[in-house]
């Protein structure tokens, strides 16, 4: 398979969706892992972290991801893995439904065929994408100083310098209707991965019924417990369940 192959061709277009899903699958492992550090500040009985820290925690681990450079050279290839992702789920899209242009007049056969979320892979996508742009206009573009935020004030641990992002979430989590959105976009991730973690994996070629049992085990739990976590975390902001 020739490198036009690869972005023109069916088979092609599926491949780097399938490598470019399993490499987000894999970011977000580390995203959700950076962003559970703001349940440091958890006001929980017997909890082991000191619930006094005002995000310290948090705010170490997003300045070291925001500054070493190792980790702005990856930025680059997640921004490329996104924007790949979403073309070519975008344009295999539309050739599915160009393909079905005759078949729209059939009886619908609904979950017997397939589930309502694997038919709706374009539309789930197309909600995370707006998401994710309504969060880089919170997070990403104030975070790299970008766009001026009031709420993205310094602070110093150890006297080094640093954006206290802590605040900006308890800012931006003020908001109901934005807690709802980020909710409502943790459901829209929930189901597409669903569908799209156990593809991913039996595109690239792990078709075995005993490999793709475990896939689809380990795939459902991770489509409940990333976007979870995800939502819990707008909610603990809003509720002031992790103190300031």
């Amino acid at each position: 398979m020739t490198w036009k192959q690869v972005f023109t061709s069916s088979i092609g277009k599926k491949i780097v969706m399938a490598l470019t899903g399993i490499f987000l699958i894999l970011f977000l492992i580390v995203h959700v892992g950076i962003n559970a550090m703001v349940f440091a500040d958890l006001n929980l009985p017997l909890w082991p972290f000191d619930s006094n820290e005002n995000g310290a925690i948090f705010n170490k681990a997003a300045h070291y991801m925001g500054s070493t450079v190792l980790i702005r050279i990856l930025e680059i290839g997640l921004f490329a893995g996104f924007f790949l992702h979403i073309i070519q789920g975008l344009v295999l899209e539309f050739d599915n439904r160009k393909k079905r242009g005759s078949e729209n007049y059939a009886v619908s056969i609904g979950n017997k065929g397939s589930k309502w979320y694997s038919r709706s892979m374009g539309l789930l996508g197309t909600l995370l994408l707006i998401f994710l742009i309504i969060h880089w206009y919170h997070f990403w573009l104030p975070g790299r100083e970008i766009m001026h935020h009031e709420a993205l004030t310094p602070v110093t641990y150890d006297g080094i310098e640093m954006h206290n992002m802590y605040a900006l979430m308890e800012y931006t989590f003020k908001s109901p209707l934005v807690v709802l959105i980020y909710v409502l976009a943790c459901v829209s991730l929930a189901y597409h991965l669903l569908h799209g973690f156990q593809s991913a994996f039996r595109t690239i070629g792990v078709s075995n019924n005993k490999w793709m049992g475990l896939v689809n085990s380990i795939g459902i739990g991770y489509s409940v417990i990333v976007p979870l976590l995800f939502a819990l975390m707008p909610i603990a902001m809003h509720f002031g369940w992790v103190s300031s």
